[in-house]
């Protein structure tokens, strides 16, 4: 790997939930497989599980083991609205894309939605609302307009006066968006349930095992490893969040540090109909609610210079987001009992990149850039499982490393 990073730090609030073990083994004999996945978090599991329902043979590996990467770090606010707003992404890609954009990450979240269902994955799914306010980014006129357009991309979305926020949701602020259909979940519980529906569909899981040279060629991919034993796949499928591998083309993106806290359980406090909320603000807030009544606060971001510094700032940056969270809900016990960092990539769209490599047609790369990195993950899943079984999402160009 080109990159290696700690890619959270801290104590998320995730650890005092027990997932499922997801059982793993010695890599110890060259092996064979259609696809092998590299990286065990929430998009590797997503890949395994749809490329196992679709019948191919998966591997998967990574350097750590499952879900000890950047996937316990997240908030897991599973929201179909993009970080950049559609009236701002209509400015730097075409309208029609931008749309697309917006809707097909809605579609990815219904679909989430009916995966967990179908295959009956208890990860104390909540579908919920969700408030976008009005911050330094977007004044409640634009926020008007942003709600307006979503309207005619055929995305419902009600704009909220600063009466009509306060009286219905109790929230002190000039304006919001009002949608439906976002989801809230626990991150390592699905990632743990996805990883064992693969299991138990013959996937093969084997950790830590790191990946340290690839080779492609017309008809395979084989993959060597820091245990000595030879991978060879007929796919590759890189997940492996925001540590890079030299195939990777340059891509206008950054890595970004993230800082986020959980409150003690307090469910008689929790505002109305446990709302999602977000802003529209750089730095931006962000705000839900689990299943027990925690509340879990994010944001503060800033460019990633080392994770050393980044974790040396946990403190200050807890006290920066409850200091907001009780500006914003003053009855509430913003005491933290747990705080935490983690690392992710952005980019200039804050659309993921996705898909085959520029010059190599069996390596796919899963980058789920951005706030929105599980509704992504589940977007690259669809868009790599078509792809290895020879068909064209209509999408594909949308997220392609060869976009304009």
């Amino acid at each position: 790997m080109k990159r290696k990073l700690d890619l959270r730090g801290g104590k998320p609030v995730w650890f005092s939930y027990r997932a499922p073990s997801v059982p793993v083994e010695k890599l110890t004999r060259d092996v064979k497989t259609d696809v092998l996945v590299i990286g065990m978090g929430i998009s590797g599991a997503m890949a395994a599980e749809a490329l196992t329902r679709a019948g191919h043979s998966v591997i998967c590996i990574d350097r750590r083991g499952p879900l000890k990467g950047s996937t316990s770090a997240t908030t897991a606010l599973v929201q179909f609205e993009l970080d950049q707003p559609l009236t701002k992404l209509a400015t730097i890609k075409n309208k029609a894309d931008a749309e697309q954009a917006w809707r097909r990450s809605r579609l990815a979240v219904i679909n989430l939605s009916g995966r967990i269902a179908e295959l009956g994955i208890d990860c104390s799914l909540s579908c919920l609302p969700s408030l976008y306010l009005a911050g330094n980014l977007l004044d409640p006129a634009e926020l008007q307009a942003e709600a307006e357009a979503r309207r005619q991309a055929g995305i419902a979305a009600t704009y909220l006066t600063r009466q009509a926020l306060a009286e219905r949701f109790g929230i002190h602020r000039a304006g919001a968006i009002l949608s439906h259909g976002n989801i809230a979940l626990d991150p390592r519980k699905l990632t743990a349930g996805l990883l064992l529906k693969s299991l138990a569909r013959k996937a093969r899981f084997y950790a830590p095992v790191e990946a340290t040279a690839i080779e492609h060629g017309r008809s395979q991919v084989t993959v060597g490893t820091s245990l000595g034993p030879i991978i060879t796949a007929r796919h590759l499928v890189l997940a492996t969040g925001y540590e890079l591998t030299d195939l990777i083309p340059a891509t206008r993106h950054r890595i970004v540090s993230t800082w986020a806290v959980a409150t003690g359980r307090q469910p008689k406090a929790i505002w109305t109909d446990a709302a999602l909320i977000w802003e529209a603000s750089d730095p931006y807030l962000y705000i839900r609610a689990t299943a027990d009544g925690r509340v879990i606060c994010g944001g503060e971001d800033e460019d990633f210079t080392d994770e050393a510094h980044r974790d040396a700032l946990i403190a200050d940056k807890a006290e920066r987001l409850t200091e907001k969270l009780g500006s914003l809900f003053p009855k509430l016990d913003v005491r933290p009992e747990f705080a935490w960092a983690g690392s992710f990539g952005t980019t200039t769209s804050g659309l993921p990149y996705i898909g085959a490599l520029p010059d190599h047609p069996r390596v796919h790369a899963v980058m789920g850039y951005g706030g929105n990195g599980i509704t992504f993950s589940q977007i690259a899943s669809e868009i790599v499982a078509s792809a290895i079984d020879g068909g064209d999402d209509t999408d594909t160009g949308l997220f392609a490393f060869s976009r304009s």
